[in-house]
């Protein structure tokens, strides 16, 4: 079960595949525009009723661009989820009544783990992103960072209890009509803790290794991939990648910005001024480009493409980071919102990516400065190599099988 983005969706796609090919029956619960992700995967498809890029269009989703980055936009962006949050209930409930186990996402883990209770459903967390609190760094979704130890974990306590009251509205209602007790939000979060309810986490430990201060039951086994069904790239893409050299990938995935036009022409004039083609992906934000050097497309699949590039630069959202690291190329990351600025510092301390280029405030000069360290200096993609070739080695999704074979039944 998981709402959100499409990359809050395909990982659990390749999970999916691996758990059916091991014998399970799987349904993968979220968004209905996502379904054509699971086709030929063998995982069924049950269809949560929003619509995410409708709310994004919508006008309380276009005001966000008009917030500051941080914790003002995570606070519009929990109010907007606050609103929609309702309308996933009785969805996620009939899905639950056909299950023997339910493997939870962050995005809807306070829902889904108080059907599993009334439900008497195990049930196991599976997130993208590191929530847990820890001394390590500043929780994920802003930004990562250091601000000191007992900040950092402190902070991470607050965020956590900050994406319980997305839920306030919605849970005490679904408790009543599962006949639970009555259990204020805050008390819900600290059941789950003392309980030590497990939960599996979706990337490399070569990326983020496990925080020596978790407890017991949050694991970091490796990536969950997207399912593959083996189609190649489009006609058009082939035929643009065999007409030069290598191009760079530009593409900002699910993220939205006020005005595609502007930023497109920043991207072309940085791609240009550093002597490099481009794949312009249109992605939510509507992204194009024109010229003999340059290629604008649609949804592409990630893994028969990333690999032919010189760099991809991107929104660093934990999928595409993910995939721009399995290929083994250099990145510049473009953080947009929430965890980007924490999967992008992470690029740039793996030696991976030259330097951060925020969105909010990208010029060309800065662009071009870093496509052209991270194309021409080889010890990025030297290091992006070698750190591919051992996560394609990692098998994220054997813990999750491991431990759904531990559960009784």
């Amino acid at each position: 079960m998981t709402a959100g983005s499409r990359g809050d969706a395909a990982p659990y796609t390749g999970l999916g595949h691996r758990l059916v090919l091991a014998g399970h029956e799987v349904t993968l619960v979220t968004h209905g525009r996502f379904e054509p992700l699971v086709a030929g995967s063998g995982v069924r498809f049950h269809a949560l009723p929003v619509d995410p890029r409708a709310e994004l269009e919508s006008p309380r989703g276009r005001g966000l661009h008009r917030s500051a980055g941080g914790g003002g936009k995570l606070l519009r962006v929990a109010d907007l989820a606050r609103r929609v949050v309702g309308r996933l209930t009785e969805d996620l409930l009939g899905a639950a009544r056909d299950s023997d186990v339910l493997l939870l996402s962050a995005s809807v883990a306070p829902l889904g783990q108080t059907i599993a209770e009334g439900l008497r459903l195990p049930s196991l967390g599976v997130y993208l992103q590191p929530l847990a609190a820890t001394r390590e760094f500043a929780p994920a979704v802003l930004g990562g960072g250091s601000w000191g130890g007992p900040v950092n974990r402190l902070a991470g306590h607050g965020v956590n209890r900050a994406v319980e009251q997305i839920f306030s509205g919605a849970v005490p209602a679904l408790r009543e009509r599962l006949g639970l007790p009555p259990l204020r939000t805050g008390a819900a979060l600290r059941a789950r803790e003392r309980r030590r309810w497990p939960v599996h986490h979706g990337f490399s430990p070569l990326v983020v290794p496990r925080p020596g201060d978790w407890r017991a039951g949050l694991e970091v086994g490796g990536y969950w991939w997207p399912y593959d069904n083996g189609a190649s790239l489009p006609r058009g893409v082939r035929e643009f990648l065999d007409a030069g050299p290598p191009p760079v990938f530009v593409g900002l995935g699910s993220a939205t910005v006020p005005d595609a036009g502007r930023l497109s022409a920043r991207v072309v004039a940085a791609l240009r001024r550093a002597g490099l083609r481009g794949v312009i992906q249109r992605g939510w934000g509507g992204l194009a480009a024109d010229g003999d050097d340059m290629l604008t497309i649609d949804e592409v699949p990630h893994a028969p493409l990333f690999p032919r590039l010189a760099a991809v630069v991107h929104h660093a959202g934990a999928g595409t980071t993910a995939a721009g690291l399995r290929a083994g190329v250099p990145a510049v990351p473009v953080p947009v919102q929430f965890d980007a600025g924490f999967w992008a510092a992470r690029l740039v301390a793996l030696g991976v990516a030259p330097a951060v280029v925020p969105l909010r405030g990208l010029t060309v000069d800065a662009l071009a400065a870093a496509l052209v360290r991270a194309t021409r200096d080889p010890a990025y993609r030297r290091r992006a190599e070698a750190l591919g070739a051992r996560i394609r080695d990692e098998d994220g999704a054997a813990p999750v099988l491991a431990a759904l074979d531990r559960l009784p039944g």
